[in-house]
């Protein structure tokens, strides 16, 4: 597997933003030059605007796997984030939006983290599209 290199990957940039932002709310989110500018920016901040839906959406689809408020900040916010482009980009097809996320998990999560990430996307992925076709 390729070694992801955080600089150029959009979706590390992105879970990036989104964290910083979820840390500090008052800071200003900047985004700088970049081959994927438009795409970062329109997913941080699709993602951030439309967090309620988002969650409820997750918790429709998850029930009971899926608890915000006890799930770790960077898992909540790649899932968040996925959910987002599953929902709002349909240009990129499902199977490249898990296996990205699953792919950069390995900057941010641990092992054990990785499947259940793989997991839970998979399911979205099942659901989330087929209500917004």
């Amino acid at each position: 597997m390729d070694k992801v290199n955080p600089n150029n990957n959009p979706r590390i940039i992105v879970v990036q933003k989104l964290y910083s932002h979820y840390l500090n709310r008052e800071s200003e989110l900047i985004f700088p030059k970049h081959r994927y500018k438009k795409f970062i920016k329109d997913t941080v901040l699709g993602t951030i605007e439309r967090e309620e839906l988002l969650l409820e959406n997750l918790k429709t689809i998850l029930k009971d796997e899926f608890n915000p408020s006890r799930t770790d900040l960077i898992l909540k916010l790649m899932i968040l984030s996925a959910t987002f482009e599953l929902m709002f980009s349909h240009k990129t097809p499902i199977n490249v939006v898990v296996s990205e996320y699953v792919k950069i998990s390995d900057f941010f999560l641990e092992t054990a983290h990785k499947g259940y990430l793989n997991a839970i996307l998979d399911k979205i992925s099942k659901n989330v599209r087929k209500n917004y076709e």
